[in-house]
């Protein structure tokens, strides 16, 4: 018996070779990065900042609201400011003709929805939190995100004369089959009225068309006016914030900052992308030496255990012939190639039974016949190949 070899070291790569190697490696990953990065700014450039002076209708500020609040009132529509829930439903009892526009609910506690609730006039409620609506538009609920400027798709008159507006980043709610919905998207509708206690509320999921930076875009000056201008007044409500506990129980949904789901977001995808690029292949065969030298004895043992233990006959078989073919065809002067090539088994078969003088079905029964079906089989089959390998090579 020999022994096994360890097989020569290859020749060790160029650092160009190490840097293509590492290119095409780490491409995938960085490409996924770079997605994940514009994609996030996109988000970024796309939401509306919410800093102190967000929709405030005294801010002249990019984010604030002035520029509506004055063309309201040049249009003969009053604008009451207000900062506090107790105010604007004073000033609702004093004018029970006015409309309610609330805008930054967040900021609204328990207290201040109930005080709301029970107060006389129309609502119009811009991006309201889950506990407005609940309060103040029982049955509408918000269902997903609109990224464009769609039409209005409805015969409200607000909606219908302002065509088309910004909804980049709004939000799109669901609501009962009596509530007329307006700028459908994929999933809810953008702008949505309904009755409730004699009263009408609007939601309007978008909060852009309200600010001084893109009220001049589409038609988001003429639907805000329209929404506001339904009454003889309005009362605008920018609440200041609560005081330090009084915000009541929150969802952790609503208690994580936009940024830190964002961040979440990003990890997740780029793990998903991670994982089928590194899930596509199993790697190039890596070549390195054996560590010890194998006696051929041991192997050969080793692998018969193998295929004892899994009951593989058959692969056996098809080991003992695949050897016994390539070691024939070399003492016959043949190709390598006509070990594995069927189409030369007939020849095969009629060069081994000239040397042999062995029947040619006999033969051909013992390189390609059908693998055997137990362990004395398996040995008969080994026992045949070796006579026909010896008279062979004695021939």
């Amino acid at each position: 018996m020999t022994a096994l070899q360890a097989p020569p070291t290859a020749e060790p790569a160029t650092a160009g070779q190490v840097a293509r190697h590492r290119w095409r490696r780490s491409r995938g990953i960085l490409v996924a990065v770079l997605l994940l990065v514009v994609l996030g700014v996109l988000i970024a450039l796309m939401r509306p900042r919410t800093g102190s002076e967000f929709l405030d209708p005294e801010s002249p500020g990019q984010q604030g609201a002035q520029a509506l609040t004055e063309i309201t009132r040049r249009h003969g529509t009053p604008v009451t400011v207000v900062r506090n829930a107790s105010a604007a439903a004073e000033r609702l009892r004093a004018q029970p003709d006015a409309v309610l526009v609330v805008v930054r609910s967040d900021r609204l506690v328990a207290a201040d929805l109930a005080t709301l609730r029970d107060a006389p006039g129309d609502r119009l409620l811009v991006a309201p939190t889950s506990e407005t609506l609940k309060a103040l538009a029982p049955g509408v609920e918000a269902e997903s995100t609109a990224w464009g400027t769609p039409e209005p798709g409805c015969t409200l008159p607000a909606a219908a004369y302002a065509g088309s507006v910004d909804f980049l980043g709004a939000t799109t709610y669901t609501a009962p089959d009596q509530a007329t919905k307006c700028y459908p998207a994929d999933q809810g509708a953008g702008l949505v009225q309904l009755p409730v206690n004699g009263a009408t509320v609007t939601v309007l999921g978008a909060t852009r068309p309200l600010t001084n930076e893109h009220l001049a875009e589409n038609g988001n000056a003429a639907l805000a006016m329209n929404l506001i201008e339904t009454r003889s007044s309005a009362v605008w409500l920018i609440p200041d914030l609560p005081a330090p506990g009084s915000g009541g129980r929150k969802s952790f949904g609503e208690l994580v900052p936009f940024g830190v789901k964002l961040a979440v977001l990003q990890i997740v995808i780029a793990v998903v992308l991670v994982a089928l690029w590194r899930a596509r292949r199993l790697g190039p065969i890596v070549v390195e030496p054996l560590p010890v030298i194998v006696r051929s004895a041991e192997a050969v043992e080793g692998r018969a255990r193998l295929y004892r233990s899994r009951r593989a006959a058959d692969r056996a078989a098809e080991a003992l012939r695949t050897g016994a073919l390539e070691r024939l065809t070399g003492l016959l002067g043949m190709p390598r190639s006509a070990a594995s090539d069927p189409g030369m088994a007939a020849e095969i078969v009629a060069a081994v039974a000239a040397h042999t003088g062995r029947e040619q079905a006999e033969v051909g029964a013992a390189l390609y016949g059908p693998p055997p079906v137990d362990d004395a089989g398996l040995v008969m089959l080994a026992g045949v190949l070796d006579d026909l390998e010896r008279l062979v090579r004695n021939s």
